[in-house]
């Protein structure tokens, strides 16, 4: 996989690894977590993350014990499905380098993903390393949990239209409004949103589709070959992309939150469908669920390694575990999160119907996986060739509250960040303070790159704090330099409240609301609260990412480099 997908699993490693070493045993047997015994460790795909954390504490009541008397209880970690193949081996590879020794704490007993393409990918990447070992199992050994097939989620209206197209990819590679994909209809422009797959087993899964429609093959017989022969029909697709994001739910409550003219069509699993109108707010736009012909079913099964870094007593504990998530009480959970239950006779549920948006009795054909070095080859095509650029204008605060710590460490996070650059994406980088600075020219070329890290050596922590005034002059700047066909946004880092800016809040948002998702520039802004709550106002932030399709998160010295590596997924 090319540099910027190590770059971002560098981060994602070692941030993983550190949140694990704070949830090892202390002396007295009795885990940081507050389990009983030893722990045993879960590594799961975002789409577990709420039922693994929910069977977690019913399983742990149950004071699991070894037939020897010893205890244990499971802890849970969620991330996406790339993240748990691209850690898992990292820490393999270490291990095989002896830099960790089997019994580190960094490694997870169970794993599992949330599709069959990302574990063949975890099968190959592991006999890369240990050639005719068998670490992982096969995907049939592995006990399923639970699964839930990919979905078009469109609005209610968009639904009956979309139903009657037989290949909604293949028609995505011309169309342009929904008129295109059926005549009767609106003419409404398409605009779609799927998660990255080179870090989510959603978007994975939808890129693949993608080129099995355009191909008009099945994906177990797709060939690298077929990929690049097809690379430009597939970009036409990515052509439609609103934003892309890190995980399927956070996608489609996106979606829901900002509407359909930020997004008319998701490609979600179909637990999200259901989700979304759980939570819809009074007088949402109600969604539903359009089965493809084929798609894919996401099984989600639970991994344990057959290596050396996982022991006879996490055997044990890890088959005590599975059982128990395949029981009625565990699958209980999953169907009640919207996901169909991996085991035999449990019941879908009440949420299993039209009032959530989905057909409890869908039928489809479902897909099995690609050749792993095919899928290889589409995320490589996907990040050189089809993936659809962007140009981001970062603004980053550099007033006098940065002094300390926080300067250091927002440099080392925008040094990663210019480094994962890949060959279509662009960034200008502001830094401001009681001045605003002119933009400095980033992409991912060998001569960008140095561009972006000398900006970065030269910021100095010095001055008041014209948020407001940046805010706009970044907006002003990418809206004088829109980059047509591509995802347009803006990003603030700081950590502090305005102090110096010639126009007021009530102003700036006027500004930005001729530049977002209703008009034609469709500019989204990010905002992220560096330091304490407090120095800034997370309100404030909030607001001015809202109106304008983005969203706001709140960083510290800890967890700025995971944030920013999330937030660069999203372009």
């Amino acid at each position: 996989m090319e540099n910027r997908l190590k770059n971002f699993a560098c981060i994602i490693s070692s941030s993983l690894v550190s949140a694990l070493l704070l949830a090892s045993c202390n002396s007295d047997g009795t885990s940081s977590s507050g389990g009983r015994g030893f722990e045993v460790k879960l590594l799961v795909g975002s789409a577990l993350h709420h039922f693994c954390d929910e069977a977690a504490v019913q399983f742990n009541q149950t004071k699991p014990k070894l037939a020897s008397g010893d205890a244990f209880h499971m802890t849970c970690e969620a991330a996406g499905s790339g993240d748990v193949v691209e850690r898992t081996a990292t820490l393999a590879q270490q291990f095989q380098q002896g830099t960790i020794t089997a019994d580190a704490a960094e490694f997870p007993t169970i794993l599992s993903v949330d599709g069959e393409i990302y574990q063949n990918q975890l099968i190959y990447r592991m006999d890369q390393l240990y050639p005719g070992q068998n670490y992982i199992p096969a995907i049939t050994d592995a006990p399923l949990l639970a699964n839930s097939p990919m979905v078009f989620m469109v609005p209610t209206d968009l639904a009956p239209g979309l139903r009657k197209v037989d290949d909604l990819f293949a028609k995505l590679v011309t169309a342009k409004t929904h008129k295109d994909l059926d005549a009767s209809s609106p003419e409404q422009p398409v605009y779609y949103v799927h998660t990255a797959p080179t870090r989510s087993n959603s978007g994975l899964q939808t890129l693949v589709s993608q080129f099995a429609s355009v191909s008009d093959k099945r994906p177990e017989e797709l060939t690298v070959a077929d990929v690049q022969q097809h690379q430009a029909a597939v970009q036409n697709i990515q052509s439609k992309i609103t934003r892309y994001g890190k995980s399927t739910s956070t996608l489609a409550q996106a979606m829901v939150e900002n509407g359909p003219f930020w997004a008319s069509i998701g490609s979600v699993y179909e637990s999200s469908v259901i989700a979304a109108n759980t939570n819809l707010p009074p007088g949402g736009t109600q969604y539903e669920a359009v089965y493809p012909k084929s798609t894919f079913t996401s099984n989600m099964r639970g991994i344990v390694p057959n290596a050396p870094w996982v022991s006879d007593q996490e055997k044990e504990a890890a088959d005590q575990i599975l059982e128990y998530l395949q029981s009625p009480p565990a699958q209980q959970i999953a169907t009640n999160l919207g996901l169909r239950p991996g085991a035999p006779g449990v019941a879908l549920g009440p949420k299993f119907s039209p009032n959530f948006g989905v057909d409890p009795k869908a039928s489809y054909d479902s897909y099995r996986p690609p050749a792993p070095e095919v899928a290889e080859a589409m995320l490589t095509t996907w990040s050189q060739v089809a993936k659809k650029s962007s140009l981001v204008v970062v603004v980053v605060d550099t007033s006098g509250s940065m002094e300390g710590n926080k300067l250091p460490s927002v440099q080392n996070t925008l040094k990663t960040y210019v480094e994962a650059l890949g060959p279509k994406d662009k960034v200008a980088l502001i830094d401001f303070d009681s001045n605003i600075r002119q933009p400095v020219l980033v992409d991912g070329t060998a001569d960008g790159k140095a561009r972006g890290l000398q900006f970065i050596a030269g910021l100095q922590a010095d001055g008041g704090t014209r948020l407001y005034d940046s805010a706009l002059a970044a907006r002003n700047w990418l809206s004088a330099n829109l980059k047509a066909d591509a995802i347009n946004a803006v990003l603030i880092l700081t950590d502090g409240e305005d102090s110096e800016s010639s126009i007021g809040l009530g102003q700036l948002e006027q500004e930005l609301s001729k530049s977002n998702f209703s008009s034609d520039q469709r500019i989204a802004f990010f905002t992220v609260g560096y330091g304490k709550e407090g120095e800034f106002d997370p309100q404030v932030l909030e607001q001015i990412a809202q109106l304008n399709g983005g969203y706001y998160r709140k960083g510290d010295p800890a967890t700025i480099a995971q944030l920013m590596a999330d937030l660069q997924v999203e372009f």
